[in-house]
């Protein structure tokens, strides 16, 4: 609740044609009586979730909804500035790329210190991605990505909570689709500001890893 007015704020402020969709998933923090009232009329489209079903299903959730040639993912903390919403849709609006991933480990955009062990784990989780798909991504777990909304929507998604990332990857892979991959800024939040991802979505990953390359279609 403490971030959504001031992302929504934000996300109008990007200098493109933005359509606006909100998924709640089912908070129980006060943000959906927000959403409800004053935010209501600054969004395109809000689902909502009668119950909590995890980050991979509310993004299906939007994707379902979707009507843009372009599909940015972002979320509800302030970790991920939308000033950095051209260097993600360049690529893609010059014709290059087909989806594009933030990186929060190349380029020269300032990034808060926090977790030494959180930056061990996301770059052993993007080099294990990498061996299967064969890509060269710095950053995979990165919550900035950008699609060409016809390719998202060849993609089956089935992941419901954060082993989205890596399926995005493996599958997005498959296609053999032009990826991008850019420098943004981050300002990662501690767990006593809220941050939910712990160890055991690490272990999901890298079950979402061996699952997208090899055993699911």
């Amino acid at each position: 609740m403490a971030t959504i007015e001031k992302i929504v704020e934000a996300v109008r402020a990007a200098p493109f044609e933005v359509e606006l969709i909100i998924v709640d998933d089912a908070s129980t923090d006060g943000t959906t009586t927000l959403l409800q009232g004053k935010i209501a009329s600054r969004a395109d489209q809000i689902v909502y979730h009668p119950v909590n079903r995890g980050k991979g299903a509310a993004l299906r959730s939007g994707f379902a909804v979707v009507t843009g040639d372009i599909v940015l993912v972002q979320d509800a903390d302030l970790e991920y500035d939308p000033q950095d919403y051209s260097l993600l849709l360049e690529p893609i609006l010059l014709g290059k790329a087909d989806a594009v991933f933030g990186s929060r480990f190349m380029g020269g955009r300032p990034h808060r210190v926090v977790y030494f062990w959180h930056m061990v784990g996301n770059k052993f989780l993007t080099l294990l991605s990498n061996m299967c798909t064969n890509l060269n991504l710095t950053d995979m777990e990165a919550c900035y990505k950008a699609f060409r909304t016809s390719i998202l929507k060849t993609i089956e998604l089935r992941e419901d909570r954060f082993g989205f990332e890596p399926e995005i990857t493996a599958k997005l892979a498959r296609t053999r689709c032009r990826i991008y991959e850019v420098g943004i800024s981050y300002s990662g939040r501690t767990y006593d500001e809220g941050k939910k991802v712990t160890w055991k979505d690490g272990v999901r990953a890298i079950y979402a890893i061996i699952k997208y390359n090899f055993i699911t279609p």
